[in-house]
């Protein structure tokens, strides 16, 4: 009650700081989980960049988080190195080989459960691949340090916390992963339910982490691992090989970058729809003077909400895998493009959904998840996002192997046109083909002033995420906040259809109601997102985990 009163004092543009951020001079980790952070830490402090740490970290929440942190996920990896080189790696799932486009419509041409719960919705995971790939080519320190603390937590196992144990304990959560006899055993404590302070220990986990430690990620894609994940699909009708393990293959590609008010923006490239969403919507906002009217207030709510409308518009189009499809993102981001969305903006009336389609970019080119961020000594950044999709992912836990599969072959398509687990419409750009990689709203993002590490940020959510970025960077740059007043400051989103706007309590009930009378449908949320933050000040780092969950920042 105390943080709803602080926020819906900080909507109604009261002048003063809620929280301050965490400060260090050197390094900083902020993630979901408090042993992660602790891990990051300590391999910045013994010498370790920040790729390290975010291996380690990556790891680590792959034992203690797991409704999102994983090994059977994907995710991307975004850095900014203190010389200026940018890189992102893509690590998502892929459609397995034998994937096809209406698989999971039943013979009434409906979408059936198959895409969301059990075997048959897993794509496979990049995650190993991906923070090896890091690891190789631009880490420091020696593989088996950086595996080996997951190892002891999932032998040594850890305890429980209140919000994991009311997690697990939910009433979703149970009956997903009651389902399925690993998960039951494992995280359901066969039906005893942890409480907070019981010790998770995870013996089949530690078995796979350490064979990584000392093998590397070819065990997970050739090795022992891979054999029994394989074994397990097969005989649970699951589509994933052998094969498909084996060709797996994390890419690196060039992020995207652009500007706003000044600051670089560098964010995700498809097959993220974040980046070209967060351009796009910056784009709408700069020079609109939408922020005139402060934090909280309808006539800021109301443009923001209008101009995320229209970005998930031309998401539900044009974007999807660059690979298979020619994602037309310097279209979506031309200054023309922008200016045209902006045009048909109402400042005092919405928009209904249903009268906005997808725009017509010009085609010239020159496309449950965690978040955690991390900046070292040298001023290197990295942000990353991984995820198992839903919460628990699949609710499956592969068997002898302890840790559990993704349902990400529901961000595909599976009936382009209709909604999706998130309620999210998507086209034929997304629809499902073999190894393909679905699309994915994760926006790992860095912000530069002055061409200066400034603003390292992420957060899961699904479809949220994107907004959820979006809010934090204009609380920061457009708002004046700290960094922790931006990731704690009451969030909004629109995603065109359904035509709703969902905003969180601490929003004034005066701008619900002057929302509610420029022709909005609210919807109330009690948390969106989950945001891990690190500004760069004055030689200062100020780190900043989101209040909604049990994260922590520390730095040295």
């Amino acid at each position: 009650m105390r943080r709803v009163a602080l926020l819906a004092m900080l909507a109604a543009g009261a002048g003063w700081c809620a929280r301050q951020p965490v400060r260090a001079r050197h390094g900083m980790v902020a993630t979901r989980e408090a042993h992660a952070t602790d891990i990051g830490v300590a391999v910045l402090e013994s010498g370790g960049n920040a790729i390290d740490a975010a291996v380690a970290v990556g790891f680590a929440l792959a034992v203690t988080h797991p409704s999102a942190g994983n090994l059977g996920g994907g995710g991307f990896l975004l850095a900014r190195f203190a010389d200026g080189r940018t890189v992102f790696l893509d690590f998502r799932e892929r459609a397995p080989a034998k994937a096809s486009h209406d698989m999971y419509l039943g013979p009434d041409g409906k979408v059936t459960k198959d895409s969301v719960l059990g075997y048959r919705a897993s794509g496979v995971p990049g995650t190993v691949r991906g923070l090896e790939m890091a690891h190789r080519k631009y880490g420091r320190k020696k593989w088996a340090e950086l595996v080996d603390p997951a190892v002891q937590l999932a032998d040594g196992g850890f305890p429980v916390s209140y919000g994991q144990a009311r997690s697990l304990r939910s009433k979703d959560t149970n009956e997903r992963l009651s389902q399925f006899p690993e998960s039951k055993r494992i995280f359901l404590h066969d039906g005893r339910y942890y409480e907070a302070g019981d010790r998770l220990v995870q013996p089949e986990l530690g078995r796979v982490l350490a064979r990584i430690r000392d093998r590397g990620a070819k065990d997970f894609y050739e090795g022992e691992t891979a054999q029994l994940l394989a074994a397990d699909m097969k005989e649970h009708g699951g589509l994933i090989t052998l094969d498909d393990l084996k060709n797996y293959r994390a890419i690196e590609r060039q992020p995207l970058t652009g500007s706003y008010r000044g600051y670089a923006i560098v964010t995700a490239p498809p097959p993220s729809s974040g980046g070209v969403g967060i351009l796009q919507m910056l784009g709408v906002l700069e020079g609109s003077g939408y922020e005139k009217s402060g934090f909280g207030s309808a006539a800021t709510v109301h443009y923001m909400a209008e101009t995320m409308r229209r970005y998930f518009a031309d998401r539900s189009e044009y974007m999807g895998d660059p690979d298979f499809y020619h994602v037309p993102a310097a279209g979506l981001l031309s200054p023309r493009y922008i200016a045209g969305l902006r045009s048909t903006i109402d400042p005092e009336h919405a928009t209904a959904s249903a009268s906005i389609h997808p725009g017509k970019p010009e085609t010239h080119e020159s496309s449950e998840t965690t978040h955690y961020s991390i900046v070292d000594a040298e001023g290197n950044a990295v942000a990353v996002t991984y995820t198992l999709n839903n919460s628990y992912g699949s609710a499956v836990t592969a068997t002898k192997l302890g840790f559990l599969l993704n349902n990400e072959m529901d961000d595909f398509a599976a009936k382009p046109g209709e909604p999706n687990l998130f309620d999210l419409v998507q086209g034929e750009a997304n629809a499902i083909q073999a190894r393909k990689t679905p699309l994915s709203s994760m926006t790992p993002t860095i912000v530069l002033r002055d061409g200066k590490l400034y603003l390292v940020v992420g957060s899961p959510g699904g479809p949220t995420i994107i907004n959820t970025v979006l809010g934090v960077l204009v609380n920061v740059i457009d708002f004046g906040m700290n960094v922790a007043d931006a990731v704690d400051a009451p969030r909004l989103h629109h995603q065109w259809m359904p035509d709703v706007l969902r905003v969180e309590r601490g929003f004034s009930p005066d701008t619900v109601a002057l929302l509610k009378a420029r022709g909005h449908t609210i919807e109330f949320e009690n948390a969106q997102g989950e945001v891990a933050a690190i500004l760069a000040h004055d030689g200062w780092l100020e780190g900043s985990a989101d209040p909604r969950t049990e994260g922590t920042a520390k730095g040295y």
